[in-house]
Parts: structure tokens; sequence; C-alpha cells
């Protein structure tokens, strides 16, 4: 699945330089994550470095896209370009 950003987001700009796949971006009034573009750090880090760094904890799985590591990890290479 990739991630998704709740409105419990204070905007304090921390996750968005942290994503690898440029999925994180300025919304109209907070971040929002790409779905196209989060594997869950897959292919880069252990675990989603967007997580790890909010200090609100408002970064859960998005239940509208689910998707298996597997998927994460092909996603991962289209991007990557390593496909």
């Amino acid at each position: 699945m990739s991630l998704m950003i709740t409105d419990e987001c204070i905007n304090c700009d921390v996750c968005e330089p942290e994503c690898p796949n440029n999925a994180i971006s300025q919304g109209e009034e907070i971040y929002q994550i790409d779905p196209n573009l989060c594997t869950q750090c897959v292919g880069h880090y252990d675990e989603p470095q967007c997580q790890q760094v909010c200090p609100v904890d408002c970064i859960p799985l998005d239940p509208a896209h689910p998707e298996t590591q597997e998927q994460l990890h092909a996603k991962y290479l289209q991007i990557s370009g390593k496909a």
C-alpha cells in the first residue's frame, strides 16, 4: 500500500525532503502523497522515511491503494529506471 497523510498534519516540512521518490508535495492545506510514486521506501530503505521523521504520526497506510511488497518493489524498479 502507498501511504497517506491525514489531516493531523501540521505542515512541519520534515517529510517531503525524506522521500526518495519525490512522492510528497504540499497540497492546498496539508502535505499529500502521490500513490503512483509512493513505494513505502521499498528499494531505498527498510522503513518508510516519512513515517520515521513525522512528529505527529499522521502517515498511515492508504487503504484506497492496496499493494503487496512485490508490487511496491516493481513500482520502485519502474520509477528508478531499473526495470
